[in-house]
């Protein structure tokens, strides 16, 4: 036996029917239901890959840092660190992030800063969401241009 109740018009609907469509039930927007974690990694990640995408900016981490990054990329089944360089601190809603950078010999440092900066806190905003409130920069060293390369190209034989 179904419940049927008689509305103004005089036609029966069911109880289903009379609940509109726009009641929202759970409380509130689906989408702020439940609660979201972002790990310091994948903001490390975001910010490694916004820095080295500014021009001037020749590489990531202090030199033992990248000498040691090269040894483990020419290791079978090693992966190039993104995050080489780039330590973050990952709140509720806020982040700081530290970035060690190697800069191109010639370039303005200050403005290469000014530009990593800048694209660091755009991408991390916008992928994250997370409000960062500070970018601190070291510049650990500038590649002079007769310089050897630390990570050479691998050649094909």
């Amino acid at each position: 036996m179904t419940d049927m109740t008689e509305n103004r018009g005089g036609e029966s609907e069911t109880p289903a029917a009379r609940r509109s469509p726009l009641v929202k039930r759970g409380g509130g927007d689906p989408g702020s239901r439940g609660r979201t974690t972002i790990a310091d990694g994948v903001v490390e990640k975001i910010a490694g890959l916004a820095a080295r995408d500014v021009d001037g900016v020749h590489a990531m981490g202090s030199g033992l840092s990248r000498t040691f990054g090269a040894v483990r990329d020419r290791v079978p089944g090693g992966a190039k660190s993104v995050t080489r360089g780039v330590k973050a601190e990952v709140g509720e809603v806020q982040a700081a992030l530290d970035l060690e950078i190697v800069v191109e010999y010639g370039v303005s440092i200050a403005d290469v800063a000014r530009d990593v900066r800048e694209n660091v806190i755009t991408a991390v905003e916008r992928m994250t969401g997370l409000e960062v409130v500070e970018v601190n920069i070291a510049v650990s060293d500038v590649k002079l241009p007769d310089e050897e390369e630390e990570e050479p190209e691998r050649r094909i034989q």
